[in-house]
């Protein structure tokens, strides 16, 4: 069983995920290996130099996140021609990673993706859950988590799919506006019916 687990910045999908793995899943987070495929050296980065310009490296070669996220979240196709750059060389691994899990017979696999391609996720799962959240609370949430500021933030989830577009890809629709013993709860039942 694949669990496809999807949502923006903010709304709890990084701890629905963190709750299945209590219930025995293994994640692939498609953000960690986002983070991975770029490190200095990765074929990923030197096509993101390319187009973006050297401006976006720090003097020892490696990714600088801040000036390459000053770029593409105040322009919506750079955004877009980033995450192209970037969903190709996520995918091939997410595949490689998924191949490895099956071979070894693993039960619950969850893949833990931002942006929910029809290629390389929706593809690739037998079930989607949408995480959504009433925006004061995304940006809280965001907030405390990243460092980040409300207008980053803002910024960020004004960059990203509506929650209506995530919805309409849901198999399941998971409402994260009230307490972790609640969402825990709603997890577990989900989880029941779908195995």
């Amino acid at each position: 069983m694949i669990i496809g687990v999807t949502g923006g910045i903010g709304s709890g999908k990084s701890t629905v995920s963190k709750m299945l793995i209590e219930f025995g899943a293994v994640i692939i987070d498609a953000d960690q290996i986002a983070r991975e495929v770029v490190t200095s050296g990765k074929p990923a980065l030197k096509e993101i130099s390319i187009t973006f310009g050297d401006g976006i490296l720090k003097q020892n070669g490696e990714l600088n996140r801040a000036a390459l996220a000053d770029i593409v979240f105040s322009d919506k196709d750079k955004l877009e021609t980033l995450n192209k750059i970037i969903h190709k060389y996520v995918n091939s691994e997410i595949k490689s990673v998924l191949r490895e899990y099956q071979v070894k017979n693993i039960k619950l696999i969850v893949l833990d993706v931002p942006i929910p391609t029809k290629e390389g996720f929706i593809d690739l799962v037998d079930t989607v859950w949408v995480v959504i959240s009433e925006i004061d609370k995304r940006v809280e949430r965001a907030m405390l988590r990243s460092n980040l500021s409300k207008e980053q933030v803002e910024k960020r989830i004004n960059n990203q799919l509506l929650d209506s577009e995530y919805i309409s890809i849901a198999d399941e629709v998971i409402e994260n506006n009230s307490t972790i013993e609640d969402l825990r709860l709603r997890v577990r039942k989900l989880l029941e019916q779908n195995m």
